[in-house]
């Protein structure tokens, strides 16, 4: 009987739907995972912001399964833009978690002038990547007017963080052997796998934009199979958006490998390290 009820699920089902649920599957199991290693293992007292973020990726993740149908509208984008929020704030906050213990040994004045600088490219770049909708057509004064800036917040602040990530990541590879994010470094591990996400997120954004300039083409020009170009546009974004999960999930597969070895040198440290215990007598 339940056989036949998934094999009547798979039927009605399209193929990339079952790739989507597929992925998302795996994406969920990947993130539980990572999270056992990373608390298991005692790395997430090294990086409490880091796994703060994952633990609310997987939060993000479970409702936006769960609650999807089963509330309203309003209630359901306030409570998705919320997290989506709070992320953008995490992930600024693992950024800096990272800076830190990346280039633990630079001097503070250099290391101020350089995340000044890194964030002013970044912010620089974000301001003129893409529309900006005016301020009016928010309506903030409304609930929906609200959402919507809430939603440009998120969007926008993905955006920032990815551009952050990216600049680290190229810093923390050239430089980072010189201080403390060596490699095989944790440190390096993560902001490389954060460094391939990010890439990939603004890779997909700009795919969406140039498929949101064809659709508004479309739109104008009133060709006769514009219907059927619009259907392949949607595909192909629906496709890229599985390619981006799938690159996460092998993200979360290398911080899996990664932060379950140790360091180099960590069992020469431990070694070394002096015990509490005292003495035996003779």
């Amino acid at each position: 009987m339940l056989l036949n009820l998934i094999a009547s699920a798979l039927y009605h089902t399209s193929p990339i739907e079952i790739i989507q649920r597929v992925v998302w599957t795996l994406t969920f199991a990947a993130q539980l995972i990572f999270l056992v290693v990373i608390l298991g293992r005692g790395r997430a007292q090294r990086y409490p912001f880091f796994t703060a973020s994952i633990g609310l990726l997987t939060l993000r993740l479970m409702a936006e399964i769960l609650l999807s149908g089963r509330l309203a509208q309003i209630p359901l984008q306030t409570t998705l833009l919320t997290l989506a929020n709070l992320s953008v704030a995490v992930s600024l906050l693992v950024l800096v978690e990272l800076a830190r213990r990346g280039f633990a040994g630079l001097h503070r004045p250099l290391w101020l002038v350089n995340s000044v600088g890194l964030v002013v490219l970044a912010g620089g770049v974000l301001a003129v990547w893409g529309p900006w909708p005016a301020w009016k057509s928010l309506a903030v004064e409304t609930v929906v007017g609200k959402l919507r800036l809430a939603q440009l917040i998120a969007q926008k602040g993905d955006l920032f963080v990815a551009l952050l990530t990216v600049g680290l990541g190229v810093l923390v590879v050239v430089f980072g052997r010189k201080y403390k994010a060596g490699w095989r470094s944790h440190t390096q591990s993560i902001t490389i796998g954060l460094s391939v996400a990010a890439a990939a997120l603004l890779a997909l954004q700009v795919c969406i934009n140039q498929m949101q300039a064809a659709v508004l083409h479309l739109i104008q020009a009133q060709q006769p199979n514009g219907r059927q170009e619009y259907q392949r546009i949607v595909s192909q974004a629906g496709t890229l958006v599985t390619i981006n999960q799938v690159i996460f999930v092998a993200v979360l597969i290398w911080w899996i490998v990664w932060l379950w070895l140790d360091e180099p040198g960590a069992a020469e440290q431990a070694e070394a390290a002096p015990t509490d215990e005292p003495p035996q007598a003779a």
